[in-house]
């Protein structure tokens, strides 16, 4: 039997709500956003909130891990289809990364200016370097480099791409951003997706 289906209310008042917080915080710090301000900034009822969240904090930990898990599928995207990957085959419209990054722009521009936690900017390259850790453990164990260490550095070049992105209002199409990543990988032979 299929788990159940969230309803397509719901599914819209939680969009409602996350768009409020991420639209607030524009205006001012997590601390200071109230309920009251994220209930009528989504146009919601108080009553509808607090029966999906006992505090904001819950909406923005439900927000974080949803784009996270996102980010990780997004990431995985290019080698979970293939039965042999390979870093020479892919295209740029093999690279999900950044339609991810495209889709959620409202969230990665309150994280990249570290509105959300302290530290949160790491949390996001933690999860790229667990993924290539996990995911590409033989493709760096080909590299004379520590695979710690490498994972680490690759999480941290795509993470850079991102939030020069980001501060450039995504002045490029996700498209571009592929192509670009393809040929940083392409000229750093060390360097795997």
């Amino acid at each position: 039997m299929n788990p159940p289906k969230t309803d397509r209310r719901i599914k819209k008042t939680k969009a409602s709500f996350t768009n409020a917080l991420l639209t607030l915080l524009n205006e001012k710090d997590f601390k200071k956003i109230t309920v009251t301000d994220i209930v009528t900034r989504a146009d919601v009822n108080r009553g509808t909130f607090y029966k999906h969240y006992q505090e904001k904090e819950d909406l923005l930990n439900e927000i974080i891990s949803d784009v996270l898990q996102n980010l990780e599928i997004a990431y995985q995207d290019p080698y979970t289809k293939k039965e042999h990957f390979s870093v020479e085959t892919l295209t740029p419209s093999m690279v999900k990364i950044f339609d991810h990054v495209y889709a959620h722009q409202l969230f990665y521009k309150q994280a990249i200016q570290d509105k959300f936690q302290p530290g949160f900017q790491n949390q996001l390259c933690d999860v790229i370097r667990r993924i290539a850790l996990r995911d590409f453990s033989v493709v760096l164990q080909k590299s004379p480099a520590n695979p710690e260490l490498h994972a680490s550095y690759q999480a941290h070049a795509i993470f850079g791409l991102i939030v020069y992105w980001v501060q450039h209002d995504f002045a490029y199409s996700p498209a571009y951003m592929s192509e670009q990543l393809l040929q940083i990988i392409n000229a750093d032979t060390s360097f795997t997706f």
